[in-house]
């Protein structure tokens, strides 16, 4: 079955009473990109997150958010002191240069680059923390290949229905293409022969016949619409993989195919020179139009 691009999904865990949060939401993209979104003191692990992300998001837009909750300030950031210190010691000597009084606001002092540093893990805490957060990352993602598959089986039904649609379009053009150059042949010999009976002189024949060769020629659709058909039965295919088939092809191979269906209608309007034919490849065309925006979303 096709799975869509669209797709949402959270989970936690919980490490010393600090609650990690992920969320993962996809949508359609033409090749896989991830944004992700972590703690200054979990950046560590953003390679392995979209490895992960990767590995079992081939295809889409995916944004990913680590959260921590309930987390006690002195988890999240050290001072450094030294750097504090030094910068304390200069504005003092400053200070003591002018004639007015200047306190030192030591928490402004924080704000100052260098002071205030992310509180990095040590080796063990920081691979405890890569096994839970890589753990509840692969939770989520599951959840979000679930809402993938139930957006894909709804796509592939509506795909299904277009499909049938242009099917049946496709039988009426080619019930009537079988009739079209007996109808010209027709309508030819009426118009020659009432120009004649003017002139009282009688059609050829042969003449006729070769006219009506060179219509039939020009305005047969018969490839085209046995292309049409094959690309219908390619597509169908690609919408029910077999359990062997590659499936984050299919929707590369989807937009392929929907681009060579609407080549070929656009060929057998051309070429055909019948009203209900050419109502008949309108529709067909505004089908496949349709098909082309679906398969926009389908991995």
């Amino acid at each position: 079955m096709i799975n869509s691009m669209t797709g949402y999904g959270e989970a936690t865990g919980e490490i010393d009473s600090v609650t990690y949060a992920v969320e993962i939401k996809t949508v359609n993209n033409r090749y896989f990109k991830s944004r992700i979104k972590l703690p200054e003191t979990a950046l560590f692990l953003e390679e392995d997150i979209e490895k992960l992300l990767r590995k079992n998001l081939p295809r889409g837009m995916v944004s990913y958010s680590l959260r921590l909750k309930e987390v006690s300030a002195n988890m999240l950031y050290d001072i450094d002191e030294t750097a504090l210190r030094a910068y304390m010691e200069k504005l003092s000597r400053v200070a003591s240069l002018g004639t007015t009084k200047c306190q030192i606001d030591i928490g402004s002092l924080l704000a100052v680059p260098g002071v205030l540093l992310p509180s990095l893990p040590n080796v063990k805490k920081a691979e405890q923390i890569k096994k839970e957060v890589l753990s509840i990352t692969q939770e989520a993602i599951e959840k979000v290949k679930q809402m993938r598959a139930a957006e894909g089986s709804a796509l592939a039904a509506d795909l299904a229905n277009h499909r049938e649609a242009i099917k049946q379009d496709l039988e009426q053009i080619c019930a009537r293409s079988s009739v079209v150059l007996a109808e010209y042949a027709k309508r030819l010999k009426k118009r020659v022969n009432g120009l004649l009976a003017e002139a009282k002189l009688k059609l050829d024949e042969e003449t006729l016949a070769r006219e009506v060769a060179v219509f039939a020629d020009r305005s047969d659709i018969s490839e085209e619409t046995t292309r049409l058909d094959s690309h219908l039965e390619q597509f169908a295919e690609s919408c029910q993989p077999s359990p062997q088939a590659d499936t984050q092809a299919a929707g590369r191979r989807l937009e392929f195919i929907s681009q060579e269906m609407l080549r070929e209608a656009n060929t057998i309007a051309s070429k055909a020179s019948d009203g209900k034919i050419i109502r008949c490849v309108v529709d067909i065309k505004c089908r496949i139009e349709r098909i082309k925006e679906q398969v926009q979303n389908i991995e």
